[in-house]
């Protein structure tokens, strides 16, 4: 039995927390305090032993702190010493006997896997390490001709053979002079035609610098495409100028596609933004999916990047090459034309929002080819267009727009609008100087459910409101090469309809081009802002049947924005607006779930609407026309 003696004094029991049904929290905290401050003044801590003096090893001092499962308020432990380097830049390896007998360090980590017999290299491989397709570096002892020093060096060898089989129908005048059928009446003949173009595309580059995570040092590129290509179709003088040639074409050409250095500069922070000059023919895109400018031609660019890549900027100066008539190559054994590009913008990742990001460019296309004729390789003028009054002309165009790219929540978007300003020294219907004003401005949405993608597509170019009043207000592109409503597997972007009766050898659209600009050709021929206009809206749906299958379709309806200038070069009182309706379908197979084997195979058809009726009169049974389209890529 415990008399009142044997109980410990008040303070005690506070101190070590004996718990006290009746007291409020506020009265344990205060006798505890309490309780502290007094075992703090006991005579007995005289007694205990001073602490031993700190030895610099947090590891080997007691942290009288820390209680198990409790903790001194405000307690701190020692921190360890600061570690410092002596050899910056380095660190010293392990010594031997830190690895185990049967293992060792290999100094060349790019050729570890090959050192450990787990890959053994061919140069002909694409799918595993290859010094030939810059997985390693180049063993300089090998090649000591190369001219390069120190260490990092890179070879890449590319190769791509891309063939293409295609038939379609589309309307072909009767020549003038003669025709495949003589005795026939009519103004249009057969419409059939066939297409076999086979490219085979070799390019080479040497790159100095670790550009997994950082921009190269140095590169030196070159890129060289031969096009070996065949057509046939029922008429003649629509493959050559004279009638006397046959109704069908063998050609063959080489044209280079490549060849820059690009220089590093400098990196502008410690994360690698960078700013680069990049000098030669070389590719480029002005807009995010081509609807301005997409060409690879002769320039000087400068590029980089602000902020860990949130800023990117261009600016480029281009000067022109020629194209090659019949395959759409470079080619330099002619003079460049007198058409230079020059070009500005900036991109801003996650502006307006996070996951969009948005570019401004400005570019200007001054033309100076007035007095210079140029007859493509098939004997029919292209500059000047033939056309009007027939007349050369120079034009300066200044281009503004904006562009997105992104996603907005769930769905993805992509927009462009373009303002065209500029002036034209020549007007083909009043021979006077003219003003420049047109406008563009195209957007695809889509969505993701699953394995599908829809997708819905809206685009509108302005058309020439009055052929008369030196205003120029028909939108045109530089060189567009658009990826939008179906790309190239529509039957609308992807043929050229003749512009029959109103010129000649003039087309309304241009071959992978969407806008009806009237020109001689998008390759050869000048930009031209007397043209009717686009209106498109299109809905299409993308669906991965399987890892290694796609299934892509799509329907566009088409319009021309206005018809006034058609009405005049075609003597007409009236031509409707409405084009018609492009289907398309292509399925698209990756047999081994990469990019280096694509197979496509597609088929489309142009219903054709009333203003494509009133063009093209043709005969009775042809309601519709068609495009197949065969395509293998093969890529090294």
């Amino acid at each position: 039995m415990m008399v009142a003696a044997d109980l410990p004094p008040i303070s005690t029991v506070a101190a070590v927390g004996i718990y006290n049904p009746f007291a409020s929290l506020g009265v344990f905290l205060e006798a505890s305090a309490t309780a502290e401050r007094a075992v703090e003044a006991s005579p007995l801590e005289a007694k205990a032993p001073l602490p031993k003096e700190p030895t610099g090893d947090p590891l080997a001092e007691p942290d009288n702190g820390i209680i198990e499962g409790r903790k001194r308020p405000g307690y701190q432990p020692r921190l360890p010493e600061k570690v410092t380097q002596d050899n910056i830049g380095a660190v010293r390896p392990p010594p031997p006997e830190a690895f185990p007998t049967e293992e060792f360090p290999i100094p060349d980590r790019w050729r570890l896997i090959q050192s450990l017999g787990l890959v053994k290299e061919r140069w002909f491989d694409p799918y595993n390490q290859n010094t030939y397709k810059g997985d390693r570096p180049i063993n300089r002892a090998k090649v000591p001709w190369l001219p390069i020093k120190g260490d990092d060096w890179f070879f890449v060898a590319s190769a791509v053979s891309d063939t293409v089989v295609e038939a379609r129908t589309f309307p072909i005048p009767v020549g003038v002079q003669t025709t495949e059928r003589p005795g026939n009446l009519d103004i249009f003949g057969k419409d059939g035609s066939e297409v076999y173009s086979q490219t085979f595309i070799l390019g080479a580059a040497l790159i100095k610098g670790l550009t997994a995570f950082k921009p190269p040092d140095i590169e030196y590129r070159v890129a060289l495409a031969l096009n070996v290509n065949y057509v046939n179709v029922p008429e003649k003088r629509v493959l050559f100028v004279q009638p006397s040639k046959p109704s069908h074409r063998l050609d063959h050409f080489l044209g280079l596609q490549e060849l820059f250095v690009d220089y590093h500069v400098r990196n502008t922070s410690d994360r690698y933004d960078f700013e680069s000059i990049r000098v030669g023919i070389q590719p480029f895109q002005s807009d995010f999916r081509g609807f301005l400018f997409n060409d690879q031609q002769l320039g000087i660019r400068y590029f980089g990047s602000r902020d860990n890549n949130r800023w990117q900027y261009n600016l480029g100066a281009f000067w022109r090459l020629e194209k090659d008539t019949n395959s759409g190559l470079n080619s330099v054994v002619q003079r460049p034309r007198n058409d230079w590009v020059f070009i500005g913008n900036l991109y801003r990742q996650d502006l307006p929002i996070p996951g969009l990001t948005s570019q401004i460019t400005a570019v200007y296309n001054m033309n100076r080819e007035k007095n210079r004729v140029e007859i493509d390789d098939n004997g029919f003028p292209v500059r000047p267009a033939l056309l009007g009054n027939l007349r050369g002309r120079n034009y300066d165009i200044v281009y503004l727009g904006y562009n997105a790219d992104g996603r907005i929540g769930r769905v993805n978007l992509t927009a462009s609008i373009y303002g065209a300003f500029g002036t034209d020294s020549q007007n083909f219907f009043t021979g006077q100087k003219s003003k420049i004003r047109a406008g563009f401005a195209a957007a695809e949405a889509s969505y993701d459910l699953d394995w599908t993608r829809f997708r819905l597509s809206g685009l509108y170019a302005t058309g020439d409101r009055d052929p008369f009043d030196n205003k120029e207000t028909g939108f045109d592109a530089i060189f567009e090469n658009p990826i939008f409503a179906g790309a190239d597997t529509s039957y609308w972007i992807r043929q050229t309809i003749p512009f029959a009766g109103g010129g000649r050898a003039i087309s309304i659209n241009g071959r992978n081009g969407i806008l009806n600009s009237l020109r001689s050709s998008k390759e050869q021929g000048q930009s031209n802002f007397n043209n009717p206009g686009t209106i498109l809206l299109g809905a299409g749906a993308d669906f991965d049947l399987t890892p290694t299958m796609r299934l892509s379709t799509n329907a566009n309806y088409l319009w021309f924005e206005n018809t006034s200038n058609l009405k005049v070069l075609r003597a007409e009182g009236s031509i409707p607006k409405e084009i018609g309706c492009d289907l398309s379908a292509a399925a698209i197979w990756r047999p081994k779930a990469t990019q280096n084997i694509v197979a496509r195979l597609s088929a489309a058809t142009l219903l054709p609407g009333k203003g494509f009726k009133d063009l093209f009169t043709n005969r009775p049974r042809n309601k519709q026309y068609y495009s197949l389209l065969a395509n293998v890529i093969l890529t090294y």
